[in-house]
């Protein structure tokens, strides 16, 4: 099985690193700020009308280009070498591709292949295979 799409829209750049930690009665409690919920909820929003009508329950081979607006400073198909980190956007991804019923865990992705362009159409184009 393989499932192609592209999110058409600026890719975020809050990432799963960005959670917050109070203390309640002493004791450290972790929690994601609006910002982050917000993401998070968009994500598992478009990745849900995607996903399988089964999880795919072999192994995976994700490839996840994350598409940054092109402008004069940053040209069309240039790689983006500033933050957010591949990792912390694949994290959040995954963790949302899992809710939405992609696979039955983000562990099942054996093979990773991400890519930052600039790009004159922002978005996130999505390649998941079961093999």
């Amino acid at each position: 099985m393989t499932i192609e799409i592209f999110i058409d829209m600026i890719p975020p750049t809050k990432t799963h690193q960005e959670k917050k930690v109070s203390v309640v009665k002493g004791k450290p409690v972790f929690y994601e700020p609006a910002e982050l919920k917000a993401v998070r909820q968009l994500f598992t929003d478009h990745l849900a009308k995607h996903a399988p009508a089964q999880p795919m329950t072999g192994p995976v081979i994700l490839e996840v280009v994350w598409q940054f607006p092109a402008d004069r400073q940053h040209p069309a198909e240039h790689p983006k070498v500033t933050k957010p980190d591949t990792d912390n956007l694949q994290k959040l991804l995954k963790d949302c591709m899992t809710a939405a019923h992609w696979w039955v865990d983000d562990a099942q992705v054996f093979c990773e292949r991400v890519m930052k362009v600039y790009m004159d159409r922002p978005g996130i184009y999505i390649k998941a295979e079961e093999i």
